[in-house]
């Protein structure tokens, strides 16, 4: 008994721990939206500089990610979550006291490090201090969080905007790190994983790849697609991702390991990952500002009216968590993945000046419940596609591809916006909107088609709870 008590008092405090620090990171992925326009008026700076301030971040965080879990699992996982922790608190710091848009770029960077040190550790710290049978509903607590973290996102930035400065929205992270760094050195159980080496060269690879596919991607419009900026840019980044990859398939100790993609489950879960995020973050981006610049809505008032949307994820999270235990969590996936994919559908029918907000509450509601669906068996089906002691690697994997996919959903609906409108007037900013919505729903679509390439899981042979719902969905690879 004292035994099973002292697991469950290790697995509440990794719990604690891990889903705050998570909880802070997945925060400033939204929480900046919607400041931007306070931003872009202190700071000066035009659309590529606002862009620039979130992706900056995103970037950083995706391609430092696999880097963080390969750290973590050589030098210490608990060591590692606390340099992690420390980064990203001293960054956010230098994010508030940021003079010009320059400084607040590079601390954003920073930030972005940070959280791709400690963000892939909170996964595997979790699953190494939760019996394999409760994982499930621990995993669905842990989406709740993050959920949380998407509905407070664009509600605490427009708040202390409005009623503070945008600078707060970076500081308020201070005191929070200095609160979770004693407790993840004294309350969290040290563990290391069976990676003994570090990919430089693919590191460097990867980020120098993503940087100018984004850098082509957001500079496009403004420069003309043939300029030697943007082609050097699209053509180099590729080239680079080219080389990343054939470099990942020779190398002893890779960043990213192929032969995990040859299980259908985790390549799939991947894909869609990163064509979610593509959509819904790069919708985000674009909505929150329309509802501030073209509807003339407060920051606040902009964080209230997409409640609906933001919040659904805190409600029905723990819920799908818990049913990812019992049914395929690729149904769960797929559904979610619909309803996201129908609710931007249906907001870019509406979309126009001065439209309706109660027109708008129930694609918000879809869409939200929709986001709850997808990310909380996510975890679920991604760690049972691989071994244990792959899931430091995958869970790094993974949260990469979304961030990605979010830089990349940011740049290219921005450039399919400004190809067709701008900030001049509301029904300028609604006719860049619409079609940017659009691209954002087909990215939701086709991730809902690469869900389905997941294995449905059989069902225990007992009727009995058993451990087999938490083994790897491994299929035979060659």
């Amino acid at each position: 008994m004292s035994s099973d008590s002292s697991t469950n008092r290790r697995a509440l405090w990794t719990f604690a721990v891990t889903s705050a620090a998570g909880f802070m990171a997945a925060l400033d992925n939204l929480v900046v939206t919607t400041a931007l326009p306070a931003i872009r008026r202190h700071l000066g700076g035009g659309l590529a500089d606002l862009e620039w301030t979130v992706n900056a971040y995103t970037l950083t965080f995706a391609v430092l990610l696999m880097s963080g879990a390969a750290l973590g699992d050589r030098f210490g996982r608990r060591r590692l979550f606390g340099i992690g922790l420390g980064i990203f608190t001293l960054a956010s710091l230098g994010a508030a006291l940021a003079p010009d848009i320059g400084s607040l770029i590079a601390a954003r960077a920073v930030q972005g490090a940070g959280a791709a040190i400690l963000l892939p550790l909170t996964l595997t710290l979790l699953s190494a201090a939760v019996p394999a049978n409760r994982r499930g509903l621990a995993f669905g607590a842990w989406g709740a969080v993050n959920g949380l973290a998407i509905a407070l996102g664009p509600l605490v930035g427009g708040a202390i905007v409005q009623h503070l400065s945008w600078q707060w929205i970076f500081a308020l992270n201070v005191p929070v790190g200095l609160v979770l760094l004693p407790l993840s050195r004294f309350r969290l159980t040290e563990s290391r994983g069976p990676n003994d080496g570090l990919d430089v060269v693919g590191t460097a690879l990867a980020s120098a790849g993503l940087f100018g596919i984004v850098l082509g991607v957001i500079r496009g419009n403004s420069d003309g697609w043939s300029s030697p900026l943007v082609l050097a840019g699209l053509l180099g980044g590729v080239v680079l991702l080219a080389a990343f990859l054939l470099w990942e398939a020779r190398t002893a100790h890779p960043l990213l390991p192929l032969r995990l993609y040859r299980r259908r489950a985790f390549g799939a879960v991947n894909a869609a990952s990163l064509l979610m995020s593509a959509g819904m973050f790069g919708s985000i981006f674009l909505l929150s500002q329309f509802l501030q610049i073209a509807e003339g809505y407060s920051p606040m008032t902009v964080g209230l009216r997409l409640l609906p949307w933001t919040g659904m994820p805190m409600i029905v999270a723990p819920v799908a968590g818990a049913l990812s235990d019992r049914i395929s969590g690729r149904t769960l996936i797929a559904v979610g993945l619909t309803l996201q994919a129908t609710s931007l559908g249906w907001l870019a029918l509406l979309l126009g000046p001065h439209m309706s907000y109660a027109a708008q509450v129930p694609p918000f509601v879809l869409g939200g419940t929709g986001m709850a669906l997808f990310f909380a068996p996510l975890a679920n089906v991604l760690m049972s596609s691989v071994r244990p002691e792959e899931q430091g690697v995958a869970s790094g994997a993974n949260s990469a591809m979304r961030e990605v996919g979010g830089a990349l959903g940011v740049a290219v609906l921005t450039s399919v916006f400004t190809a067709h409108g701008d900030y001049t007037s509301a029904r300028r900013f609604a006719d860049g909107l619409v079609p940017a919505v659009w691209t954002g729903a087909a990215a939701i679509t086709a991730a809902a088609v690469a869900i389905l390439f997941v294995p449905v899981r059989r069902a225990p042979a007992s009727g009995g709870a058993d451990s087999s719902d938490q083994r790897p969905m491994l299929e035979s690879a060659p």
